[in-house]
């Protein structure tokens, strides 16, 4: 009976990066994000600059969002073989478990100058705030003839990812229906993914199925990789209204190239190398994160009560994988771009002499965890490692009030991976 090691707890941690990709604002969220088409306040800065034309008067616009996430991920059972009943060697399957985290904050601020043929804003978008810690006990297999009991590598590994965007955005009316946006952003990131390697409580061989307690002296090493970098992207937009009461627009956001450091440090039960020995240090490497098209398409009824949004949308989650070096992947890695829908309304009514709105919507997130297409046969612990996730649907609602020179708006989008609430103002003058 033996151990073996595998990177599980880190590529597990590098499967579950949430990103933001939904149009900031309370407003646009209470729309399920179907916003590309519509893009008629502040925040139009980022989800589609042309849209920028569309408003009046200066107005600063400021939006809080709160995050809570349930990341699944696979904490220990059984890839393959027939479990020997012998401490925590009992389960026949792997068990998957979820770590539940919640982050909150300023997530958009903008101050948008419109003349009569253009606009200027410039704003400040919270892209990724997301902290993620996870403790697997390995995964028990039995393989060879006669079987061999095998167990991967016990680990600890957190994730913090935090890239805010800094930028200003122009749009033009070149012509009475159709406006053009073009925006600039300066990217900052502070991104670490840790991992701790650590063999069972002793050299025992009973030690192999207890539940391991991560004793330091068992740690074998320690790896790091961060990203303090920043980087320069654009952004680009159209809007056309046509028909009257149709609009049509499409958006393109490019995402920034990100140089990361890493580190390998060996622990008190590395086999090699003494304690604190750095045999990895400033290694660096480029991610390219992913860059996302828009396009919707929007209605109004010719009282101007009733709102109609549909929007498709494609985030490149491949690129974050493509990026990778060879030995940080293996080769049946997989991770597909996202074709989102998004379809949200909006009513809107007279209260005395304030306009207040009700707004739902809901769309379709593709499941983008990095998965394993490898042989079940070949390879039963990276399948049970990296299995991929599942699709989800987003419920959004929402409401808003506008005032004289105001608007506050509240709204929250809910799904079993992600729910978000978001409180925003607007503010004219």
């Amino acid at each position: 009976m033996i151990a073996i090691g595998r990177v599980d707890a880190r590529a597990q941690a590098l499967s579950s990066i949430e990103f933001s990709f939904s149009n900031p604002g309370a407003r646009s969220l209470g729309f399920g994000g179907a916003f590309v088409a519509l893009a008629d306040d502040a925040t139009a800065a980022v989800a589609n600059p042309a849209g920028l034309v569309l408003i009046a008067e200066p107005e600063v616009s400021v939006e809080v969002r709160s995050w809570s996430y349930s990341t699944p991920f696979t904490a220990g059972g059984r890839a393959v073989g027939t479990p020997t009943g012998r401490g925590i060697d009992t389960l026949s399957r792997p068990v998957r478990e979820t770590a539940d985290t919640d982050s909150s904050g300023l997530s958009f601020v903008s101050y948008v100058y419109p003349r009569k043929h253009w606009s200027l804003a410039i704003a400040r978008h919270q892209l990724a705030d997301f902290d993620f810690g996870l403790e697997t006990q390995g995964v028990f297999g039995s393989v060879s003839e006669p079987p061999v009991v095998v167990r991967t590598t016990i680990q600890r590994s957190d994730l913090a990812l935090d890239i805010v965007a800094h930028g200003a955005a122009f749009a033009l009316r070149p012509l009475e229906r159709l406006s053009l946006g073009l925006g600039v952003w300066y990217f900052t990131s502070e991104i670490s993914i840790l991992g701790w390697d650590f063999l069972p409580n002793d050299d025992s061989a009973s030690s192999l199925f207890e539940r391991a307690t991560f004793r330091p002296e068992r740690l074998t090493q320690v790896v790091e990789l961060r990203s303090d970098d920043s980087d320069w992207g654009l952004s680009a937009g159209f809007l056309w209204r046509f028909a009257g009461l149709w609009s049509l627009g499409g958006v393109y956001r490019e995402a920034p190239d990100l140089t990361f450091e890493a580190g390998l440090e060996a622990g008190p039960a590395h086999p090699v190398f003494p304690a604190g020995v750095r045999f990895v240090d400033g290694f660096r490497l480029t991610w390219r994160f992913p860059d996302v098209y828009g396009l919707g398409i929007a209605r109004r009824s010719r009282d101007g009560r009733w709102t109609g949004a549909l929007e498709w949308r494609r985030v490149e989650y491949s690129s974050i994988l493509e990026s990778f070096l060879p030995q940080q992947r293996d080769p049946g890695d997989r991770l597909d771009d996202a074709e989102e829908i998004r379809l949200g309304g909006e009513y809107a009514f007279f209260v005395g002499r304030s306009v207040v709105a009700v707004r739902v919507g809901i769309w379709h997130d593709p499941d983008h965890q990095i998965r394993t297409e490898v042989d079940p046969a070949e390879d039963p612990f990276l399948r049970a490692i990296l299995p991929g996730g599942d699709d989800q649907l987003h419920y959004a609602a929402g409401f808003g009030a506008a005032l004289e020179r105001a608007q506050i708006d509240l709204a929250f989008d809910l799904s079993e991976r992600v729910d978000t609430i978001s409180l925003s103002a607007i503010y004219s003058f």
